[in-house]
């Protein structure tokens, strides 16, 4: 079962355009210090998409070697099913606790078609594995369960922001006999996901991933304490001065959910490079709105 804030590292480049796995080694020995409830590792915020198999390996093998069992440790798995299946083994003999499976790129597949796509990426490895929704993969209640009750299927991971629908889906799991006695979670996956966690609070969502602990930690935590502890005064005040203004600067460019990021990781003094096509770094006026951002978030904690 993971608990609290989970910490979705980015993947640091050299300049020579390879993984810089010393820089991935600080940037996950201060976030895993900060106090996660596990490291999801060349996943959406790490660039899965921009990884090739042995880059990949390397990321999950240092994010292992650096967690050394503190904390669990997911991997990113997705894309074409032949190389769903690659990344899933190669995971596990990385030394991976589980994987977050993506969605397949480009094609939109049926809800059952989806449902086959995730049974045949959990039968080719042991590992547990959490269930992303969003994009080109939209499961309906029925594959949802049908997903659910696959033994190592241990979370759904919803990034459509379809509460309607995402709150059918939590009602029928948990109210089924074949999972509702599992330790079956759900989890907020929309970008920044602090500026949403109200609203999934309400359906019985707790758990979400937040791309602000790598940067920032401290006002990430602040934001999780206070929403923990009815601490509403100061959800509203870090939410109107830190994450909705950081929400609206991600917003102006696509792939701002992870350039920002990354920016903002350099900004606060550890070199990780830029992102790689298609996505684009900020530009230095949106890099300066950053810093004005992340100083106005450390101010409210």
């Amino acid at each position: 079962m993971l608990e609290g804030i989970l910490f979705f590292p980015v993947t640091p480049f050299a300049k020579d355009g390879s993984i810089g796995t010393a820089k991935l080694s600080e940037h996950l020995r201060a976030g895993i210090e900060a106090g996660p409830g596990g490291v999801f590792v060349a996943c959406g915020t790490g660039e899965f998409h921009a990884l090739d198999l042995e880059e990949f390996a390397s990321a999950v093998r240092t994010a292992v070697r650096v967690a050394d069992g503190r904390v669990p440790v997911f991997a990113g798995a997705g894309g074409p099913l032949p190389l769903a299946r690659r990344y899933a083994r190669a995971a596990e003999e990385a030394g991976a606790d589980g994987l977050l499976l993506m969605p397949p790129y480009l094609v939109a597949g049926p809800p059952a078609g989806l449902a086959a796509y995730v049974r045949e990426v959990v039968a080719a490895t042991s590992l547990k594995v959490i269930v992303y929704q969003r994009g080109t993969a939209r499961f309906d209640v029925p594959a949802a369960l049908e997903v659910a009750r696959l033994p190592r299927v241990v979370g759904l991971k919803d990034g459509t922001g379809d509460l309607d629908l995402l709150a059918r889906i939590v009602t029928a799991v948990r109210a089924d006999p074949a999972t509702g006695g599992r330790d079956f979670q759900f989890f907020n996956g929309m970008p920044t996901a602090e500026g949403t966690q109200l609203a999934y609070r309400g359906i019985g969502v707790e758990l979400y991933s937040s791309a602000v602990f790598c940067f920032a930690p401290e006002t990430a935590l602040a934001f999780h304490r206070a929403l923990t502890t009815g601490d509403d005064e100061l959800v509203q005040r870090l939410l109107a001065g830190f994450f909705h203004p950081l929400i609206a600067l991600r917003e102006r460019v696509p792939g701002y959910a992870v350039a920002l990021v990354k920016a903002a990781v350099r900004l606060r003094g550890l070199d990780v490079g830029g992102v790689r096509p298609p996505l684009t770094d900020p530009t230095p006026g949106h890099l300066a709105e950053l810093e004005e951002i992340i100083a106005r978030g450390e101010a409210i904690r």
